[in-house]
């Protein structure tokens, strides 16, 4: 029982299904994972041990009775602590949302319980989702378990430590700016960005809605798509939900990129990118190119602005969704409540929120303020357009686009910290995406000494198939995914 925990959610099902496993005895064997290993990398801030045996116990009586218990049958699920779970805590990483239970489950979460999956716990995360490197959040540091003093990437950081170290199976995370892609780079993991409107987000705590999806987090590619498969669809509660026909995502895994036509922006390996992280890129393409695959490098111009139009508008956006967090209404509330509105809601917010999170709102509000909204914020939103339109140009004459999904290795714990810029700087890959809404996923594509790199494959709108077939054929011809951390 003890190396229950190592299962793919695939072989977690195939035996559940064929009764040589026990949903119990598999989830046992991960809580006792997660209490041997997660004091070293501190994934989670809160562990559902009891419900999810209760959850696990329930699904073997309907094993037992013959009865369907759904696609994701017992799979041990961990979820990014921005994601609203019915009476199980979901802080944002936060002070201001320390004690907050949510009343209902966001629309993933409904679908993932309906199919069987069960829910482990909430993973940690850079406070309201703002960060590259799970350092900001109120709960203390994540750490990387390939490097102990490095950072696992973020803000989805927990859940992908979580998943190298096998204290979960499955994870969620969201990706308002590269979230599930960086620590899926940085962990060695598999972490898809789905197309905005794929996913619903109904029940996902706003950051910035432009921008944000939740997405699939996993160890392969199979199980990747499989997840994807059941959170994916329309959903009448978000009114950014694309009314499209749902897709089994696992029938367009296969071991073939024989027509695939590959671009490599020559903006994704220019300044403050590594050259060891462009050799590891380069090798993936190689690699890719002996299996049938064709690629040609392009110039998008455009790409030079994409980081700062999407600070400019994330922060916007921020800025807009934390008003109501007040301590007033709801959120943290200080003892003291001496002074007038404006003094107890300053001082409610200057102790609820951490500083990465007030200085986003404050530059947020200054870009959308009287005199800097056109400025700022308008030009932003006229260079995503312009990012948009370059984008459709290039996948006219390419099925995907490349690059590395970060610019450099997982750095130390502290290093960026206390330099927002150079933090902000490691999103620079990763933002297009969601400036243009379009779907992309990473995966583990080599190692620089023990430190993971990740491949970055950008697809056209809603053709997720597409990147997740070309990613499992580079999975299936490469031992990258197998390798493990020394304290594993």
């Amino acid at each position: 029982m003890s190396r229950l925990f190592e299962y793919s959610a695939g072989e977690v099902i195939e035996r559940v299904r064929s009764r040589e496993l026990s949903v119990e005895e598999y989830i046992e064997s991960i809580i006792e994972r997660i209490r041997d290993k997660d004091e070293l990398i501190n994934a989670y801030i809160t562990v559902t041990a009891e419900e999810a045996l209760e959850t696990a116990r329930k699904i073997d009586e309907r094993i037992r009775d013959g009865k369907d218990a759904g696609r994701l049958v017992g799979v041990a699920l961990a979820v990014k602590d921005n994601i609203c779970t019915k009476g199980i805590k979901t802080t944002c990483a936060s002070r201001m949302l320390e004690n907050f239970y949510p009343p209902y489950d966001a629309s993933v979460i409904e679908r993932v319980k309906e199919e069987g999956a069960v829910i482990i716990g909430k993973t940690n995360m850079d406070e309201f989702a703002m960060g590259s490197s799970t350092e900001t959040s109120y709960f203390g540091v994540t750490r990387n378990p390939w490097d102990l003093a490095r950072v696992p990437g973020g803000s989805s950081g927990g859940s992908a430590a979580a998943l190298v170290m096998n204290e979960a199976t499955l994870a969620l995370g969201s990706d308002t700016g590269g979230s599930i892609r960086c620590p899926a780079s940085y962990c060695s993991i598999v972490g898809l960005k789905p197309t905005y409107g794929l996913v619903s987000r109904y029940g996902l705590i706003a950051y910035a809605n432009s921008l944000e999806q939740i997405g699939p987090m996993a160890r392969t590619v199979y199980d990747c798509a499989l997840l994807l498969t059941v959170i994916s669809g329309f959903d009448p509660k978000d009114s950014t939900s694309a009314n499209l026909p749902c897709k089994d995502y696992t029938t367009y895994l296969r071991d073939d990129v024989e027509d695939i036509r590959v671009s490599v922006p020559k903006e994704f390996l220019g300044e403050g990118v590594d050259d060891k992280v462009k050799d590891c890129m380069w090798r993936a393409i190689e690699k890719l190119e002996e299996l049938g695959a064709s690629y040609r490098e392009v110039s998008i111009p455009s790409l030079k602005y994409a980081l700062p139009s999407y600070y400019i508008i994330a922060m916007s956006e921020a800025s807009s969704n934390l008003a109501r967090y007040d301590g007033i209404r709801y959120g943290f509330k200080t003892s003291e409540s001496e002074g007038d509105w404006s003094k107890v809601y300053s001082r409610n917010r200057r102790l609820g929120f951490g500083l990465e999170v007030r200085r986003r709102i404050m530059l947020g509000t200054y870009a959308l303020s009287a005199g800097y909204y056109n400025r700022y914020y308008i030009k932003a939103l006229k260079i995503r357009a312009l990012i948009r339109r370059e984008f459709e140009e290039t996948f006219k004459e390419s099925d995907v686009m490349m690059g590395p999904t970060m610019p450099v290795p997982p750095f130390k714990i502290g290093e960026r910290i206390n330099d927002p810029l150079s933090l902000y700087m490691c999103d620079l890959l990763t933002v297009p995406a969601n400036l243009t809404g379009y779907p992309a996923i990473s995966v583990p594509c080599g190692f620089i000494g023990d430190l993971p790199v990740g491949l970055q494959i950008i697809g056209k709108p809603f053709d997720e198939g597409t990147i997740l077939r070309v990613a499992y054929t580079f999975e299936r011809n490469t031992d990258f995914h197998k390798r493990r951390p020394c304290i594993f």
